[in-house]
C-alpha cells in the first residue's frame, strides 16, 4: 500500500510556473512508475506525464509538453511537476499515482492515487 500526498497547488496568473510535489509513504516508491493527471470542472481525468521508476525514461501529453517537466527522488520518496508558462486551461485538479507505464498512458489507470492539488490559471 502506498500513501501519496500532492501540494504546491494554487493560484497563478497566465505564464506564470507552479511546482507540485508528491509525497509517497507506506510502500517502495521506487518501485514504481509515477505519473501526473489532472481533472478541469466538467471533464474526464486525463494524462499528463510520467516518469519511470528509475529516473530514465518521461512521457508528456501534447498539450503540456515543452512546459511541464516531471522529476522524481527515490531516495526521499518525492516526485515532482514543474509547470511553467501556464495557461487558463491547464486549470485542473492535479493527481499524482504510481502504478504501471502503459496502464497510465494509455488508460489513465493506476494502483495508488493521491487527493489531488488544485491549479487555478487566471487570464
Amino acid at each position: 500500500q502506498v500513501a501519496l500526498v500532492e501540494s504546491g497547488g494554487g493560484l497563478v496568473q497566465a505564464g506564470g510556473s507552479l511546482r507540485l510535489s508528491c509525497t509517497a509513504s507506506g510502500g517502495v516508491f521506487s518501485n514504481y512508475h509515477m505519473g501526473w493527471f489532472r481533472q478541469a470542472p466538467g471533464k474526464e481525468r486525463e494524462f499528463v506525464a510520467v516518469i519511470s521508476w528509475n529516473d530514465a525514461f518521461t512521457a508528456y501529453a501534447d498539450s503540456v509538453k515543452g512546459r511541464f517537466t516531471i522529476s522524481r527522488d527515490n531516495a526521499k520518496n518525492t516526485g515532482n511537476l514543474q509547470m511553467n508558462s501556464l495557461k487558463p486551461e491547464d486549470t485542473a485538479v492535479y493527481y499524482c499515482a504510481v502504478g504501471n507505464w502503459a496502464f497510465m498512458t494509455t488508460n489513465g489507470e493506476a494502483d495508488y492515487w493521491g487527493q489531488g492539488t488544485q491549479v487555478t490559471v487566471s487570464s
